[in-house]
């Protein structure tokens, strides 16, 4: 839900309505708003677009849709916490 927090954020800035974001990148405006609570991913490639349109990185918004799409696959897994822990060691060590 990180993307979404951070897309109402930008949206709201530029006094834009959802339907408007929306329209940008070929999405109904109630997508836009699933998007905004946490309940639908957006693409990959709709962040470059994005990113362009707000004039932010586009390699921010492809972290916090990382986050977002790691989240989504741990969230409600008793071990998830504990693999999270093993990935992040893991790639501490190639760095």
């Amino acid at each position: 839900m990180q993307l979404g927090q951070e897309l109402k954020k930008l949206r709201e800035e530029k006094g834009l309505m959802q339907r408007e974001i929306g329209a940008l990148i070929e999405v109904d405006g109630a997508m836009i708003s699933k998007v905004e609570n946490g309940e639908k991913p957006l693409k990959r490639e709709h962040l470059k677009k994005l990113g362009k349109f707000f004039q932010t990185s586009a390699k921010d918004l492809e972290i916090l849709w990382l986050a977002d799409k790691i989240d989504r696959t741990i969230i409600g897994e008793k071990l998830g916490k504990q693999a999270l822990k093993l990935c992040y060691d893991k790639y501490e060590k190639n760095d």
